[in-house]
């Protein structure tokens, strides 16, 4: 679900004989009419990082360009061996994309993975820990500094038809929105992309997010339903997917589809640098309740973020960036041009709860740079108390296939398939 300001998805169980994506509600189940509180954020158990390498903090378009150091011996990272069992289920689904797909890292190649996934295939849940201890050499990307946060699957209420309380559209892909792939003009544009719409014979901005509010895309996107709170909206275009409750329960799945084209905007740091709320409230929880708090300036306030998120309903598991199923506690966000996506990566952040084995599986609008990671906590109350007051900082180490950092090295400070070649 390429997903937040976190372009994302979410975790939601689908029951057999369903249609249309909807999942019934049992006999008897409360139906909720009231906003739901978001749950209270809890402080974090703390941890102590693994200090980073000591390296430049390099920039550069991809991680070749940025520079890589060794990291700790995979051996010695604290995985535990329930983390690598559900890292392991996890890389074997993404496997099949890293074998074919060219990485905008510029670290690895195709063919360096192939060895690794077969070896993940015959792999058992009790050689887990053993498979990626053996196969792995870790790597630092530039200062390795890593800053994460955390999204989850929302749910909201809506209706299939417009009513009282019912008013703000959710909406498809509009039927005019063009999404351009620049490298097809221009290999120094390769992995960039813009979207907008043709005007005459222009090709222009897409609406942002408070043209869209008064009706500028009403014509050519279609409306999935109608969301009872805004600002709850206004949180599922952020995680990029979630699950929508109708008034008689029922639930339906919606996923990311595509987005505007215009910049993502965090309106915590806004409301922070304002003021309006002290630090250590910018939680997700902290802003919702503002919002709530303040309907007169909720709007202008949620319309600076000019970014607009288009959904489409969805069955089955949420699936991220790749098109593979995520897991909560499993799947991370990262930037491709750093990290090769299907990856592994050891975070090890100043949180406990975070600190683990990852598997690249997603990407987001606001997750940006090395080092710059976005952390998958599946559905419910539990997942959006963790989600939603995530801000860990630490260390950040990929797991690469051993071998790696040897080649890189043979073939100088440009080495590798780069993604500007």
């Amino acid at each position: 679900m390429m997903r937040k300001g976190s372009f994302v998805t979410a975790v939601a169980v689908a029951l057999a004989g369903c249609a249309n994506g909807i999942i019934p509600r049992p006999a008897g189940a409360p139906v909720r009419t009231a906003p739901p509180r978001a749950p209270a954020v809890r402080a974090p158990q703390s941890a102590t990082p693994i200090p980073p390498q000591a390296a430049p903090a390099a920039t550069g378009p991809n991680a070749a360009s940025a520079g890589v150091v060794a990291g700790p011996a995979a051996a010695t990272l604290p995985i535990t061996r329930e983390q690598a069992v559900r890292a392991l289920a996890a890389f074997r689904l993404t496997c099949p994309s890293l074998i074919r797909r060219t990485d905008g890292s510029g670290l690895t190649r195709p063919g360096d993975w192939q060895p690794v996934c077969s070896a993940a295939n015959a792999a058992s849940d009790s050689e887990a820990l053993d498979f990626f201890q053996r196969s792995f050499e870790s790597v630092q990307v530039a200062d390795g500094k890593a800053f994460a946060t955390g999204y989850f699957e929302p749910e909201i209420r809506g209706s299939r038809t417009r009513g009282k309380g019912y008013a703000t559209p959710i909406y498809g892909r509009p039927t005019d929105l063009v999404d351009v792939d620049l490298g097809l003009f221009s290999d120094e544009l390769k992995g960039k992309r813009v979207r907008g719409r043709v005007e005459g014979s222009n090709f222009v901005p897409y609406p942002d997010r408070a043209q869209i509010d008064v009706g500028a895309i009403a014509r050519t996107a279609p409306v999935i339903a109608y969301a009872a709170d805004e600002a709850e909206l206004f949180f599922l275009q952020i995680q990029g997917s979630g699950r929508l409750r109708l008034p008689g329960g029922e639930i339906i799945r919606l996923g990311y589809d595509s987005q505007n084209g215009r910049d993502y905007t965090g309106i915590g740091a806004l409301l922070r640098q304002r003021g309006l709320l002290q630090p250590g409230q910018t939680s997700m929880q902290g802003i919702v309740d503002w919002l709530h708090a303040h309907p007169a300036e909720a709007k202008s306030i949620m319309n600076e973020n000019r970014s607009y998120v288009f959904f489409r309903e969805q069955q089955g598991d949420p699936r991220g960036a790749l098109g593979f199923p995520v897991a909560g506690g499993v799947s991370v966000a990262a930037d491709p041009r750093f990290v090769p996506l299907g990856a592994p990566v050891f975070l090890s952040l100043d949180r406990a709860d975070a600190s683990r084995l990852w598997v690249a599986q997603d990407t987001g609008g606001a997750i940006k740079g090395p080092n710059r990671f976005d952390t998958f906590w599946g559905a419910g109350d539990e997942a959006r108390v963790i989600a939603g007051g995530m801000a860990a900082r630490g260390s950040a180490f990929l797991l690469l296939p051993v071998g790696t950092l040897a080649r890189l090295a043979s073939e100088g400070p440009r080495g590798g398939p780069s993604a500007d070649r």
